[in-house]
């Protein structure tokens, strides 16, 4: 019980933990095991997580970019270091890297890189749209609709294709 008091008073003392902390990481594994729990396969639940990933990437980068720094290497590094902190699931118990398989792929890393490739595209195709567009989006909230709905479009894909 004073446990449970302990954590209690942390979280509300504590600031919000930040993008690149560990324990996103540790997140990510209990979201994962969770949606095993639920029965959802490992591309789909990679798929969103590999769509986070590049969210945060852009997020940082555009934060790096507010604080006029253009070092090629902060972009870089901010690059390996969300995705060395998604793949470092793989470092925890009871998550081996192959132990679940399409066409040879472990399915985790393949929706990561699928979703990764997916979000990225939703967005330059957004910016390209909206270049053509006089540098306004066509409709509201179309900056997160594009890369979303690529999101749901590659789920609905890799669900017929698992599940079908």
């Amino acid at each position: 019980m004073k446990k449970l008091i302990a954590a209690a008073l942390l979280t509300t003392i504590t600031s919000a933990a930040h993008a690149v902390c560990p324990v996103c990481t540790v997140g990510v594994a209990a979201g994962l095991g969770v949606s095993r729990w639920l029965g959802i396969d490992d591309v789909l639940t990679g798929i969103w997580i590999g769509g986070l990933t590049v969210s945060l990437i852009f997020w940082t980068a555009s934060y790096l970019k507010r604080r006029g720094i253009r070092a090629k290497w902060a972009y870089l590094l901010n690059f390996l270091g969300y995705y060395a902190l998604t793949f470092s699931v793989y470092l925890l118990p009871d998550f081996y890297f192959g132990s679940h398989t399409l066409w040879g792929i472990d399915k985790l890393f393949m929706g990561i890189v699928v979703g990764s490739i997916g979000l990225w595209m939703g967005s330059f195709w957004y910016e390209n749209i909206k270049k053509r567009n006089g540098g306004h989006a066509q409709f509201k909230f179309q900056k997160v609709a594009m890369p979303i709905g690529i999101l749901l479009v590659l789920t609905a894909i890799f669900s017929a294709i698992i599940y079908l």
